[in-house]
């Protein structure tokens, strides 16, 4: 009896994947969990929340309370746009950043991440053009890359996107016949860069795409995390026609998974259809148990305690690279959310600097996570959100001796950094 040949492929179903896997990568910060996650290294890589100080015990009593009394509810399938308790709350919570929506205009998500994924779904084919930020958010840049779009990405400054270069970008591509579908813009802290849009800037964005015909994706899953002053109006409250990514996962916990999307009528029944194809309805469980918390606990409150508590570790790696970081360096000042976003000097590449921070004891993401287009090489997205602020001053000093290392690198191999790289060290206003 003849033998049946082996197949020694490492995957054979590779032939019968469909063209858009291609567009499938790896995000960067997850690449890095586990090594972040060894004791020794102090992570200031990831943008994982810390919820240490929600009001637990309240929180599981009231879950408790909640399963007794509603169980074969709360545990039963629900609607695909989202159970309407819920969404009346979200727009209280939008309410604090002036925007007037509607529960008809909410469309419930697994996290805002799912709905973003939706919202490409059911706008882009391939080929399409997305503009971005520059520097845009990493899991972003995979969705779009898995819908087979195009990333552009669009120059900012201190003050987020630039209004000019955005109408530069857009009228340059509607003339090489490119379909621009929309515009997405983290306006509230930045991730990665921390930088904020005021309010004037948001207008002239708006204005600048409805010339261009673009629509406007705004996602602001930090912006009542504010460390500074008070919430800033989304750009949504300035134009209801702006689709609006909203997230419980950084105001309460990330682990319910729940977000939304706020969009006009027409959209927001296409969401609905996409979300029902997807997972006949969002996380049931879930839904009930966040509109129990704003129900029941002082949601309000428990932001102003996240704020107060991210304050102080914002100011602990901020008055760290002041005092650590060598000349040549610059960084950004985030009014509130996770992230700083340093700029190295001349000739150093952040990616090659990796495996040195690991090997001393601290983790950091790379700049090029954040580009489409290969931009970020002096970049680095630093973290204080989740390590308490001494392990912060630990972490920023460790990094901070991995960039002199290298810059003593550079001038033992007879190599310099050129005359005209910025000779001080501080906040600074350059994203790329």
């Amino acid at each position: 009896m003849k033998a049946t040949r082996q197949d020694t492929r490492l995957d054979p179903f590779v032939e019968h994947y469909a063209a858009r896997t291609q567009g499938l990568r790896v995000s960067a910060v997850r690449a890095l969990f586990a090594v972040a996650n060894r004791p020794e290294i102090v992570s200031l890589a990831g943008g994982m929340p810390n919820i240490k100080d929600l009001p637990l015990g309240e929180i599981s009593d009231h879950i408790a309370r909640m399963i007794r009394d509603q169980g074969t509810q709360v545990m039963q399938y629900g609607s695909g746009q989202g159970e309407p308790r819920i969404r009346e709350q979200i727009c209280e919570v939008m309410a604090e950043e002036s925007s007037v929506a509607d529960p008809d205009d909410i469309v419930i998500t697994a996290g805002s991440q799912q709905g973003l994924d939706l919202v490409t779904r059911v706008f882009c084919d391939p080929g399409d053009v997305i503009l971005a930020e520059s520097p845009s958010y990493v899991g972003a840049l995979g969705t779009f890359q898995s819908y087979q779009t195009e990333v552009v990405h669009v120059a900012c400054d201190s003050e987020g996107l630039i209004p000019e270069a955005l109408t530069e970008t857009a009228e340059h591509l509607k003339k090489q016949g490119r379909r621009v579908k929309f515009l997405y813009t983290i306006p509230n802290f930045n991730n990665p860069s921390g930088v904020t849009q005021p309010v004037e800037r948001r207008r002239r964005v708006i204005e600048s795409c409805a010339e261009a015909g673009v629509l406007v994706v705004e996602d602001n899953p930090y912006g009542l995390l504010t460390l500074d002053s008070g919430p800033l109006p989304a750009m949504r409250s300035l134009d209801t026609n702006v689709v609006y990514l909203g997230s419980f996962s950084k105001t309460f916990a990330p682990g319910f998974r729940v977000g939304w999307v706020c969009a006009p009528h027409g959209v927001r029944e296409r969401l609905v259809l996409a979300q029902e194809s997807a997972t006949l309805c969002p996380p049931v469980f879930s839904q009930f148990a966040i509109s129990n918390y704003l129900e029941n606990c002082d949601w309000r409150g428990q932001i102003g305690v996240f704020r107060n508590m991210y304050r102080t570790r914002r100011d602990a790696m901020l008055a760290t690279l002041e005092r650590e970081m060598p000349d040549g360096c610059s960084w950004t000042r985030p009014a509130g959310g996770f992230f700083v976003w340093v700029t190295l000097p001349e000739g150093l590449d952040a990616s090659t600097m990796l495996p040195r921070g690991v090997g001393a004891r601290v983790a950091f993401v790379p700049g090029p996570a954040f580009f489409a287009d290969g931009q970020g090489s002096r970049n680095v997205r630093l973290s204080y959100c989740f390590p308490p602020p001494d392990r912060i001053a630990t972490g920023v000093e460790r990094f901070a001796q991995v960039v002199r290392s290298e810059l003593e690198m550079l001038r033992t191999f007879g190599m310099h950094t050129p005359s005209h790289a910025n000779p001080t060290k501080g906040p600074g206003p350059n994203l790329n």
